[in-house]
């Protein structure tokens, strides 16, 4: 048992040949573009920001895929080793930009965790608070003081990330270790539009258990006499954690709750919408 997944189980026989039809991960890369309606979100976090409350397109985006994820658990799978795995957690991965103390620009990768009681709210004010500590130039988080660490002395790096890469492999690299890694991740989201540059298909790493990765890109105007925007979203995809049909549900579930956000302020796992339909079927 690793100590981030167990072993899937009650798989077809196809879903578990797949891993070793395609062993690696850019081997089993599939593609996909959708556009948002812009419009829906900006009207959404305008609102909630009357309201004193702050939400962002990444935030409400995290809360949609989380909260499709928790319908269609697959989603939250991993290939390591050949094998198929369930996570036993779920965090998303993104990159911040932030400035050195001389000026230059710099980027540092954070991660989130998230659990089914959270809500679009939550989910923001961890973000929000991850960012905040993270953007001061002084500050090198867990992740960044590793990475130094590896880099200090010439030729470490290569053996530490070697044995690393060897250790996840066979399902022994520590937790702690996992839980620093951007790579170990649910989802990995890159906000293009953050830096107004278009969308691009970016590759899931092969070291690591990224399944998902998405790009926000550039709002863009929709044409044919339309003024209004949408957010093109591109998704790169291991297509052997989740059949076809499994994807489908995923995404249609996704989609929906990028049109209508407001559905993200309950818990994500529904629970309240399910006590509140049983109160009135009782009644």
């Amino acid at each position: 048992m690793r100590p981030d997944g167990t072993r899937a189980k009650n798989l077809s026989a196809i879903v578990q040949a797949i891993p070793h039809i395609m062993p690696k991960r850019y081997d089993a890369q599939n593609w996909s573009s959708e556009q948002v309606d812009d419009d829906i979100l900006r009207t959404y976090i305008r609102e909630k920001r009357k309201e004193d409350k702050t939400v962002t397109r990444m935030s409400i985006l995290a809360a949609a895929y989380y909260k499709a994820v928790l319908e269609n658990p697959q989603l939250n799978r991993f290939v390591m080793n050949r094998k198929i795995y369930d996570r036993n957690h779920f965090c998303f991965s993104f990159v911040i930009l932030k400035t050195r103390a001389d000026g230059t620009p710099d980027e540092t990768t954070l991660k989130v965790f998230l659990r089914p009681e959270d809500t679009i709210f939550t989910i923001s004010e961890k973000m929000k608070k991850m960012i905040a500590e993270n953007q001061v130039s002084s500050h090198d988080n867990n992740t960044d003081k590793f990475a130094n660490f590896a880099f200090s002395i010439p030729g470490l790096a290569r053996l530490v990330f070697a044995l690393a890469y060897c250790l996840d492999q066979w399902g022994l690299l520590p937790r702690k270790i996992i839980d620093l890694s951007p790579f170990h991740t649910s989802l990995f989201i890159t906000n293009l539009a953050s830096i107004n540059t278009p969308t691009i298909h970016h590759h899931c790493y092969e070291f690591g258990t990224t399944s998902v990765f998405i790009c926000m890109g550039r709002p863009a105007r929709k044409g044919n006499g339309d003024n209004g925007k949408h957010m093109p979203i591109s998704v790169v995809m291991d297509e052997r954690i989740a059949t076809g049909v499994e994807y489908s549900r995923f995404f249609a579930a996704f989609l929906r709750y990028l049109r209508n956000p407001a559905v993200l302020e309950e818990r994500l796992d529904g629970i309240g919408e399910k006590e509140e339909e049983s109160c009135l079927v009782e009644a």
